[in-house]
């Protein structure tokens, strides 16, 4: 266990020091959440109806969800080079632990994501956002943003280990952000059209979305906050053993 974590360490600096070296990459994960987070807060806040919520505390946790959606697109893009530039093969020809390899992947995309949240946290306090949780909901609001950050991030890298192209190698992520707009990140799901609201109601971001909310504004979560957890750990656990899979089968 100490061998892989030490090489788990190794994979994870050789990747962060490939990322500080892409600032448009730092630029664009950090850059378009705090965006939308002004444009929802002063352009659309006024004319929304959020249920005597404020702005600034509604949109914070879906400008979270979407800077974490936008810092995992390049997970994926990262491993696909890695596959197909034959640093996957010379680095499983290599003494590394195996799990290693994709790990110091997953390793530097949480800690980047976390990073990127606290700078959209930043920015959603300065321009009004007031949260009333306490350590307890801050605690549980810090591990749903890791779950949920650590199911995308093997999602990404599943499909990275299977794509043909660079380009498709994230194109998934596109219907996670669509799934992110069409869910209670940015609107209440009752102000929808029934169907909609039906679709947006039962899909996996609402909860995750709803549980942030509820739990940085100190308000009752009820089941929220387990429907939240489920649905990150199940979608972690089955990516996690596609990508396993699919990393064994390119090895063959």
């Amino acid at each position: 266990m100490r061998y892989a974590l030490s090489d788990t360490l190794v994979m994870s600096w050789r990747v962060m020091k490939r990322l500080t070296r892409s600032l448009d990459t730092v630029i664009t994960v950090l850059i378009m959440p705090i965006m939308m987070l002004l444009a929802f807060r002063y352009v659309f806040g006024g004319a929304m109806n959020l249920g005597g919520v404020g702005a600034a505390d509604y949109m914070l946790p879906g400008s979270v969800l979407i800077c974490i959606e936008s810092g995992v697109a390049y997970v994926g893009y990262r491993v696909f080079m890695d596959v197909h530039s034959g640093i996957f093969e010379r680095f499983h020809a290599m003494p590394p632990a195996k799990s290693s390899i994709l790990g110091g992947h997953v390793v530097v995309s949480l800690a980047s994501n976390l990073i990127s949240v606290a700078a959209i946290i930043l920015v959603g306090l300065l321009i009004g956002f007031r949260p009333q949780a306490g350590l307890g909901g801050w605690l549980l609001a810090f591990a749903v943003i890791v779950l949920f950050s650590a199911a995308l991030t093997w999602l990404g890298v599943f499909f990275a280990l299977i794509a043909r192209s660079s380009d498709t190698a994230s194109v998934w992520n596109y219907i996670v952000m669509g799934l992110g707009f069409v869910s209670s990140s940015f609107a209440p799901v009752n102000t929808m059209p029934a169907a909609l609201a039906a679709f947006a109601r039962y899909q996996p971001i609402t909860p995750v979305a709803d549980s942030l909310r509820l739990l940085l504004l100190g308000q009752p979560t009820g089941n929220t906050v387990w429907i939240a957890f489920c649905w990150c750990i199940g979608i972690c656990a089955l990516f996690w053993a596609l990508s396993v899979w699919a990393c064994k089968q390119k090895q063959k």
